[in-house]
């Protein structure tokens, strides 16, 4: 896989209003999009900052993979995303490489991408996600 870099760095927070003012406070941070997307039990904001990118992740309940991921592990580090050129080639050649795919098909993410997730086992004990510009 090659990816054109590093796209974002998720973080799962308790709390996005205070995550938003914390991370615009102390690092500069400024709003690019807020979102909520009820499927996937979550309400995101993506922040820039300087040239890069940190989405804020809140769980809009216990029993969804970021509420579980908060309820064991606690706010902090969720994933890391790399955009890729191809999603569809990127999945195929992580499948032929031994990466445990989460997503074996692209599915809508969040602000406008497709996106899939790679197993932590295959990337060291770090949730991976590739995103292409849907």
């Amino acid at each position: 896989m090659e990816a054109r870099g590093i796209h974002h760095l998720g973080v799962a927070v308790e709390d996005l209003d205070a995550a938003l003012e914390a991370y615009a406070r102390l690092f500069g941070a400024e709003l690019e999009h807020r979102e909520t997307v009820e499927d996937q039990g979550v309400e995101a904001a993506a922040v820039l900052v300087g040239d890069g990118r940190v989405e804020l992740l809140a769980a809009l309940a216990e029993d969804t993979p970021v509420g579980r991921f908060l309820s064991k592990r606690g706010p902090g580090m969720h994933h890391v995303a790399y955009e890729v050129a191809d999603l569809d080639a990127t999945l195929g050649e992580l499948a032929r490489e031994g990466a445990e795919l989460i997503d074996a098909e692209p599915r809508p993410g969040l602000f406008g991408l497709e996106v899939a997730f790679i197993h932590p086992d295959s990337a060291h004990g770090v949730l991976s996600e590739v995103v292409a510009r849907g």
